[in-house]
């Protein structure tokens, strides 16, 4: 049948982020209703610059300054937002000035956790990009850096300030789908950028780029453009496509289902097509196991990525229950299946005397059977698959909604659904699946405590 299409704004963006907790962070807010909250970027790389964008098109916040070690990125930032920005290549810098609010944390992977915790307790608001640490035992020292400091964290995950993810979220709570039994979830990518290859400028060199301050506390090596600028490729710095990727995807599942995480993971994959150098597989794939709770069932969750898919980029999710199946991409639709209410039959290799002996039999506990050539099909019995279609605005973005909200959340100091528990908690299942690939196993996970190892 055709399906039902329909364009929708669900809630208004601002109030998405922020509904489902109640106890306040911190203390009144310092910024006026009226003011715009002073924003400092620390990582001016493509997301950094990315969410500086969408921080400053919510009309709520102002870049002041900016961190990065490029003198490149630190003159387009200059550009882009004045000459008169405070720009530096050391973050303390920014930490320590009282003009500035809040920062946006848009750092290699291995700098996440260290600025997280400095710029909490120096008293400043963060956004961190996802994951949102390095490695597993970081995680716990971050959500307890929140709740020491009583700082707004937000997670740079933006699927959980999306109207399509609280439309899907709406639509798995009335049990549209039935019991969810599994999901499929998928990022596929087909070009070098894709892929990471990002460019080299062509002043890279030791002048221009604080190869000291980049490496932070991580293994010290000779001076690489290729790790600076290409650090995803490189496990000292990054996370590989489970950080980068598979952590969007966790955070969208546990946003639509509220569910706490897996408890065991498995991951394998290889690198199969991108051997420019880099340590990370270009293909993942993951299994998952998550337990029964009060807001579902058990379930398993089957993720890939896969960096050379022959097309062009494209992710989502498929959530597969027993009455219907409920797909997230650029839409949400939703495919209702009729309920069965009989088993049906396989007889045929039987004897024709038994067949008849089963059909009257089955015939007399299910009278009105399709399969009963004799009982004549009415309009109330026929039931259809019904097929429905939810579309954002095609200008809508899901990026600026989520810096929307964490720039709210500073002001009226209410907290943040994806604070430092929700990121970790995102983060924990993506770099276990880096544990599991690496080391050949699967990984078990305690969601609830946020440990390694049985519940």
């Amino acid at each position: 049948m055709t399906p039902t299409r329909r364009h929708f704004l669900g809630a208004a963006g601002a109030s998405l982020g922020v509904p489902l907790l109640a106890k306040s962070a911190a203390p009144a807010p310092k910024v006026s209703a009226n003011d715009k909250v002073q924003v400092a970027l620390i990582g001016c790389g493509g997301m950094g610059q990315n969410d500086a964008k969408s921080s400053t098109a919510t009309g709520l916040t102002k870049i002041v300054a900016a961190c990065d070690c490029y003198d490149g990125r630190l003159d387009h930032m200059k550009e882009t937002y004045g000459r008169d920005i405070f720009t530096t290549k050391n973050y303390q810098e920014i930490l320590s000035r009282k003009d500035i609010d809040a920062v946006l944390i848009g750092t290699p992977d291995h700098w996440h956790q260290p600025i997280t915790i400095a710029a909490m307790n120096a008293g400043k608001d963060v956004y961190c990009e996802k994951p949102m640490v390095h490695s597993v035992d970081e995680g716990q020292a971050v959500v307890d850096a929140q709740h020491k400091s009583a700082r707004i964290l937000q997670i740079g995950s933006q699927r959980v300030s999306s109207i399509l993810y609280a439309k899907a979220r709406e639509l798995y709570r009335q049990g549209a789908i039935g019991d969810l039994n599994m999901v499929e979830a998928w990022w596929d990518r087909n070009s070098a950028v894709g892929a990471w290859e990002y460019t080299v400028p062509l002043d890279a060199s030791t002048q221009t780029c604080d190869w000291t301050q980049f490496q932070g506390d991580a293994p010290k090596k000779e001076w690489d453009p290729h790790r600076f600028f290409r650090w995803r490729c490189y496990r000292d710095y990054g996370t590989g496509v489970a950080g980068d990727l598979f952590v969007h995807l966790f955070s969208g599942l546990h946003f639509i289902t509220s569910s706490l995480g897996p408890t065991r993971a498995f991951a394998t994959g290889g690198l199969r097509f991108w051997t420019d150098g880099r340590e990370v597989p270009d293909v993942m794939l993951g299994l998952f196991d998550y337990p029964k709770t009060p807001q579902h069932p058990a379930f398993n969750l089957v993720l890939r990525v896969n960096f050379v898919s022959g097309g062009e980029e494209n992710e989502g999710f498929r959530f597969i229950g027993s009455h219907g199946v409920m797909t997230i991409g650029r839409t949400v639709t939703l495919n209702k299946t009729a309920e069965q209410t009989e088993p049906g039959w396989s007889i045929s290799t039987f004897a024709q005397k038994i067949q008849d002996e089963y059909k009257k039999e089955y015939f007399a506990k299910y009278p009105h059977s399709p399969l009963n050539p004799n009982y004549r099909l009415t309009a109330a019995s026929v039931t259809e698959d019904h097929r429905e279609v939810f579309e954002a605005p095609s200008h809508y973005s899901d990026h600026v909604d989520h810096h929307r909200n964490f720039a709210l959340a500073v002001r009226s100091r209410k907290p943040v659904v994806e604070d430092g528990a929700f990121g970790f908690r995102a983060a924990a299942p993506a770099l276990l699946s880096n544990m599991s690939y690496y080391e050949k196993k699967e990984i078990y996970w305690n969601p609830s405590a946020m440990k390694i190892g049985k519940a």
